[in-house]
């Protein structure tokens, strides 16, 4: 008899729609969609996946920091250990780099998770949060996730206007984020814009700086000075770009002691993995790279915007290492690209549907990209 029951209630189980019993909101939540893989658009399309470009997602066309691959290869022989779940060593290592206090930094899987963390400290039902109209997606997506109202402000030039993101909060207003260099726009505030607007936001209303292009811009924007001021501002950076190494998800955000150990207090334990922080650490003594991708980076957006623009179309370069360019039909051309082995990145979940932006490759990826631009135009895909 009681195995019967059992049996009926595992039956019953089965038959359960979950969306009744799942939180609130979580159907209607958005989703990101990522850029598809080179694998699978080699299968989608039949193509060699030596011959595919992809320069959707912002990745190092020149690969990891050799130093940080040098150190995962000798802790390789660790990784039956947890990794260290306060990150201590990368904590004093980014802080003897950046002149910070290592008690001001969390690490985060990604510095996506930082913003996911956030969320969780500041962020509810009831509560506004303020950002550019086309800054990053995922700024919106926490929000909504937290229940808290996203606020989006007109962008005009693709720049946040301090002005507009200054009069958008109110008595509601919880947090405000800015990406300097934005993405997917590509346009940086100058670091006087910056700090206006951190002195002129009200008490109680948390920033955030997104740095995650910082290390291309040809003069850095300094705000620690605001942080030691007592200001409530927090900026994030990543080793996803520059370093090269995005797929170990591994970044940071530095702020006041105070506000850290909140978001310490709801970060998930060994939260990054033992070769993500070996990997960081030693990154941050490959100035030599850092150095050889920056320069690499400048001329490979002189040769997409150069070539973009002699095609007659209109390209935005930014500072960081991609371009935004109108096409027209954005999704269109993007499908053609891809299915020629060029993948980029639509804009359309952006309110930029005549839009792409493209990754700065290699000097052959970036002549690839062009030569198939060149054929869209041809075709009449562009406009």
């Amino acid at each position: 008899m009681l195995q019967s029951n059992k049996l009926q209630a595992f039956s019953d189980a089965t038959l359960m729609n979950y969306a009744e019993i799942a939180n609130k909101g979580v159907q209607t939540q958005p989703v990101y969609v990522p850029g598809k893989p080179i694998e699978a658009v080699a299968r989608e399309y039949g193509l060699d996946e030596a011959s595919i470009a992809k320069l959707a997602s912002n990745e190092n066309p020149l690969g990891p920091s050799p130093r940080a691959m040098e150190a995962m290869r000798q802790a390789i022989d660790k990784v039956q250990l947890y990794p260290d779940g306060a990150c201590h060593a990368l904590r004093e290592k980014i802080a003897a780099v950046r002149g910070l206090n290592p008690e001001s930094i969390i690490v985060g899987n990604g510095s996506n998770e930082i913003i996911e963390l956030l969320g969780h400290c500041f962020l509810r039902p009831g509560v506004e949060v303020v950002m550019g109209a086309q800054a990053f997606i995922v700024y919106k997506l926490v929000s909504l996730l937290f229940g808290a109202k996203p606020v989006e402000v007109p962008m005009p030039d693709f720049r946040h206007d301090v002005q507009a993101l200054l009069g958008a909060v109110n008595e509601r207003t919880a947090m405000v984020f800015v990406a300097s260099p934005n993405n997917p726009t590509g346009q940086a505030n100058t670091e006087a814009e910056l700090v206006y607007l951190a002195e002129n936001l009200p008490a109680g209303v948390l920033l955030c700086i997104d740095e995650a292009y910082a290390e291309y811009l040809e003069r850095a924007v300094d705000l620690r000075h605001l942080i030691e001021q007592g200001r409530p501002l927090i900026a994030l950076r990543t080793f996803s770009k520059i370093y090269g190494l995005g797929g170990l998800r591994v970044g940071y955000g530095y702020a006041a002691p105070e506000l850290i150990s909140l978001l310490q207090r709801v970060r998930q334990p060994f939260n990054v993995n033992s070769l993500a922080q070996t990997a960081a650490c030693a990154a941050l003594d490959d100035s030599e790279f850092v150095r050889r991708c920056k320069k690499a980076n400048a001329a490979g957006r002189q040769q997409l915007s150069t070539g973009l623009q002699q095609f007659g179309l209109s390209c935005y370069t930014g500072d960081a290492n991609f371009v935004m360019c109108r096409v027209g039909e954005g999704r269109k051309v993007f499908e053609q690209l891809q299915s020629r082995g060029i993948i980029v990145r639509p804009l359309d979940p952006y309110g930029l549907s005549e839009y792409i932006r493209i990754s700065i490759g290699t000097e052959a990826e970036n002549a690839s990209l062009l030569a198939e631009m060149h054929r869209c135009l041809k075709n009449g895909m562009c406009t």
